[in-house]
């Protein structure tokens, strides 16, 4: 399996799939609409030797002749951003559903042997809790009222407290926003073709990618990036809620490693797989030490104690799996990873839309 078509191949983690392909001695060809949120006015380069077909991935026609004489197909074109699906859902649904439906029905009768597609944590809703007593609970969702006042942390149906655990994949999905449902009908939807076709499918659950490169001027995802655009500009970056909340953030390098071991191992076949560090940090902690990075520590962050409608209060990655189907061990840790990121950032230019995309919310009644 030497050919192989990356969708959303110009984007962020797409360029370093791409990258990671070419070392390993693979062909790649890039499939990538180039829309100005994700790429801005900059001119879409890829390396010597790929081949680029500009075109959008719900263009049958560009899609299947982008598919010829390919031996493996890495699904990444998106709609990309919670906040964002929850207003233009059309967008999403379009971009996310339709794209996938398109290049699967393309696939039909072609001799692709294998395809990895890009899902995200976000599917999970919240993460897996436990109670003191060690019982664990699967399905939380915290109520509004609670929200409204300010009780961020989910509790028992009887208001017992909960802490987070690392979710596995066993833990069942739970849809809190219109892009964690795109997303979920897109690896769905490639594992039940892949069932049918005979072609070797899976999925990985992105947690909180990062790295240089990543979207500067993309308010609605990339929480590094986002914090980094507003400390560049001397604005503290914004949070949602209180700042406790904790994610697990993964280099973009070892994601893109996943995506060439899910190519390659045959044990991944038919699997949804987790890709994160295994680490869980707190949102308001990461912002601290980005600023410190940035030399600003003085710009700490804006805790807004108000809620976005989508998001969840933790979710971070239990990668045993990855390790187990994919030989995956992460390399690159956030601490060790910050001063890249700063230089980098120092280099790109950043538009501040921060404030921008909370209005957009405010103004339709997504921030309470």
């Amino acid at each position: 399996m030497k050919q192989i078509l990356i969708t959303g191949g110009c984007g962020f983690i797409g360029r370093y799939v791409t990258e990671e392909l070419l070392e390993q001695g693979y062909k790649v060809r890039v499939l990538d609409s180039l829309i100005d949120q994700v790429h801005g006015e900059a001119a879409a380069a890829v390396p010597e030797g790929v081949e680029l077909v500009r075109a959008d991935v719900r263009d049958k026609a560009a899609v299947s002749e982008a598919l010829q004489g390919i031996d493996g197909v890495v699904h990444l074109a998106a709609e990309v951003g919670v906040g964002q699906s929850m207003y233009e859902i059309a967008r999403y649904v379009g971009g996310n559903d339709l794209g996938t439906a398109v290049l699967l029905e393309a696939m039909i009768d072609l001799p692709i042997k294998r395809i990895v597609v890009a899902s995200s944590m976000s599917v999970y809703g919240e993460g897996l809790y436990r109670s003191e007593d060690g019982a664990t609970f699967g399905s939380v969702r915290r109520r509004s009222a609670d929200i409204k006042a300010g009780r961020w942390e989910p509790v028992t149906a009887d208001g017992v407290a909960l802490t987070p655990a690392p979710t596995d994949e066993q833990k069942p999905v739970d849809l809190a926003s219109i892009y964690a449902l795109t997303k979920y009908a897109q690896e769905r939807a490639v594992l039940i073709f892949g069932e049918a076709y005979g072609v070797e499918a899976v999925a990985l659950r992105l947690f909180n990618v990062f790295g240089p490169g990543q979207a500067l001027s993309n308010p609605y995802t990339g929480v590094l990036a986002n914090f980094a655009s507003r400390l560049i500009n001397n604005q503290p970056p914004m949070i949602f809620e209180d700042g406790k909340q904790k994610r697990d953030f993964v280099h973009v390098r070892d994601v893109a490693r996943a995506f060439r071991l899910a190519l390659e191992q045959r044990s991944a076949a038919g699997h949804v797989i987790n890709v994160g560090s295994g680490n869980a940090y707190a949102i308001a902690d990461i912002a601290n030490m980005l600023a410190r990075a940035m030399g600003v520590p003085h710009l700490g962050p804006d805790i807004m104690n108000k809620a976005r409608s989508g998001d969840i209060r933790n979710c971070f990655a239990d990668i045993s799996k990855a390790r187990e189907l994919l030989g995956f061990e992460p390399r690159f840790r956030l601490e060790d990873s910050l001063d890249e990121m700063t230089e980098w950032v120092r280099q790109a230019q950043a538009v501040d839309r921060g404030a921008e995309m909370r209005r957009q919310l405010e103004e339709r009644g997504l921030v309470s």
